[in-house]
């Protein structure tokens, strides 16, 4: 799995693919200097069950670490994923 972040002013993107194929990807809004809200997760059908919902959030949690910054996780998938994984939490805001 290859995964891509792609960031403009105010937003940003986590792609993951397998294969040369876009696998799935996952979007966010800057919310302030220090934070940023995961809006929506999406996984093609294809590549279902196969973790990359699970790796772009951990992605992004690499991300906010690396920036210090802290994640409002507004989108279900990426909120579960912080539910399930207590060792994640420390960049939850």
């Amino acid at each position: 799995m290859v995964l891509e972040h792609i960031r403009e002013e105010n937003k940003g993107t986590f792609k993951a693919f397998i294969d040369g194929i876009l696998a799935g990807k996952m979007t966010y809004s800057q919310a302030g200097e220090n934070k940023f809200i995961i809006d929506h997760t999406e996984v093609d059908k294809q590549f279902s069950g196969k973790g990359v919902g699970n790796r772009l959030v951990i992605e992004a949690v690499t991300f906010a670490r690396e920036s210090q910054q802290k994640i409002v996780p507004l989108c279900p998938f990426a909120r579960s994923v912080f539910e399930k994984t207590p060792e994640i939490r420390d960049v939850l805001f």
